[in-house]
């Protein structure tokens, strides 16, 4: 892989922001080593974006208001990075690689940059790439990145912690259940945007709207903002502009209160002691006297033989 030149990544020259993230998502120790290095060197011209987490059910229509947000920004001057988090394998119905596809007018824009993530990896696995992807981004100059989400399992809660914004997309259902979304992801999000409010689903997304604005209103807030519920139409492109507006009113708002510096503190060192645990269990796996030793003491435990405390404790006492 040639040599990546930090003027020209700074600049926001796209190939040297793709060369580089191809180097984090590379599994190579050599590559790894020399993505930290950039990281490290580049980390300067970071934190200047806003980074905004989009997730919802499948059938949601997530890629058509991502196409029209992002489509949005540009229009508003703003670079837009738009970087998907798949935990899942793209054989098995993720289909979150055909991006560029999904995003097609979106892709042609000259102020979009749109990356797929892969999915599984080493360290840190896909939430570590993206995390640093971000970074590089905003060394590049992009002002807005959004992380998408299959909106599945442990991704959201991955992606809620690495960003500013966490918004959650809806349907226009007035029923009493979450649609299939835990309740947890409910109350990890600072907003809810019912999308496909067009044509004869209009009055259902208003009624939609009333009953998510209630259960926010029971779950109450803690902090200085109060989760909005919008409605949107992405196909039409109707509403898209108040979302941003409101998005841009949390930063204003966070900024105020000092809250935003302060989650993306909080955010960094969570990342890091996550790291701490994950490395010191790379480096158990990889001991020899860890590698001998293991076997011996699981057969122990399924024994009797030995308490578990007593036989990790063993195996920590290697290293």
């Amino acid at each position: 892989m040639s040599v990546i030149k930090i003027p020209e990544l700074l600049s926001g020259n796209r190939r040297s922001l793709a060369k580089a993230i191809t180097l984090v998502e590379s599994t190579l120790d050599k590559h790894r080593e020399q993505a930290q290095d950039i990281l490290q060197q580049v980390l300067p011209h970071t934190g200047k974006s806003i980074r905004i987490g989009i997730s919802g059910i499948p059938g949601v229509g997530k890629s058509t208001f991502i196409e029209a947000f992002g489509l949005h920004l540009v229009k508003q001057g703003l670079k837009t990075a738009v970087l998907a988090v798949d935990p899942s394998s793209p054989v098995h119905g993720g289909s979150i690689l055909g991006d560029k596809t999904r995003m097609e007018m979106l892709s042609r824009e000259n102020d979009a940059f749109i990356r797929p993530s892969p999915s599984g990896g080493a360290l840190g696995g896909v939430a570590q790439k993206t995390r640093e992807t971000m970074l590089l981004c905003e060394a590049s100059g992009y002002e807005v990145i959004i992380v998408e989400t299959v909106g599945v399992g442990q991704s959201e809660y991955e992606v809620a912690a690495m960003v500013d914004f966490f918004l959650v997309l809806m349907i226009p259902n007035a029923g009493d259940e979450l649609q299939g979304i835990k309740k947890g992801i409910i109350e990890l999000a600072d907003a809810l945007v019912i999308n496909k409010a067009d044509g004869e689903s209009v009055n259902l997304a208003k009624q939609t709207q009333r009953h998510y604005r209630n259960a926010f209103h029971l779950l109450g807030s803690n902090s200085f903002w109060t989760p909005e519920v919008l409605t949107c139409s992405a196909l039409n492109h109707d509403n898209i502009d108040s979302v941003w507006g409101m998005i841009s009113n949390y930063r204003v708002d966070a900024l105020k209160e000092n809250a935003f510096h302060e989650k993306r503190d909080k955010q960094n060192i969570d990342w890091m002691q996550k790291l701490i645990h994950e490395m010191l269990e790379m480096k158990l796996r990889q001991n020899p006297d860890v590698l001998e030793q293991l076997p011996r003491q699981k057969s122990l435990v399924e024994g009797g033989q030995t308490t578990p405390y007593a036989a990790a404790k063993s195996i920590i006492s290697l290293l």
